[in-house]
């Protein structure tokens, strides 16, 4: 298969924090609370993006939204990033697909005021990145999911699959096209 060439790519790409040590993991390893919500990212005939990459933010179980630094420590001998520091919840994730289109973030359950993990996706032949969001649960009352018809507001809601494991789909085109969020410039 031919390389692509800059015509056929969004760019330019530069490799500095792309992605990082442990970038699917704002929450520590271990922590009791985490989830994992993971899915595939197809393009608008179904069919998965192998090259996408994700960022993911979100509040914290407390609903503070100041995250805590540290996803890009460098490492004091070497001067290479060392990634999170595996002990503080960051809530911030950067993922890329692998070559099935798949991603994964294991991260902590938002809070009921802010239930939802914001979601930014970059894809070749995006010249834009969508926003979009994940809840992990339909909440009683909230104004975005309100607004929608049932079907649409179907495409925000990550399937619950058992045992602190969510599934949340991203279709950028299509009959299943996600609801994405236009934010003014």
């Amino acid at each position: 298969m031919p390389r692509p060439t800059p015509s056929q790519t969004v760019g330019p790409f530069y490799g500095y924090a792309l992605p990082f040590t442990d970038g699917a993991r704002p929450a520590p390893p271990g922590h009791p609370d985490a989830v994992t919500l993971h899915g595939v990212v197809r393009d608008g005939a179904g069919q998965p993006i192998p090259d996408a990459l994700l960022e993911f933010w979100q509040a914290a179980p407390d609903g503070s939204l100041d995250g805590h630094p540290g996803s890009l420590r460098r490492d004091p001998v070497t001067g290479g990033f060392l990634g999170r520091d595996g002990v503080r919840f960051t809530g911030f994730a950067r993922v890329p697909t692998d070559a099935d289109g798949h991603w994964r973030v294991h991260t902590l359950r938002p809070p009921a005021s802010a239930p939802y993990l914001s979601v930014c996706v970059f894809a070749r032949g995006l010249m834009h990145h969508l926003y979009t969001r994940a809840y992990l649960a339909e909440p009683a009352a909230d104004a975005l999911l309100d607004a929608l018809p049932a079907r649409r507001r179907a495409t925000l809601v990550a399937r619950d699959e058992g045992a602190g494991v969510h599934r949340f789909d991203i279709h950028l085109q299509g009959e299943k096209e996600t609801v994405f969020l236009d934010f003014a410039r």
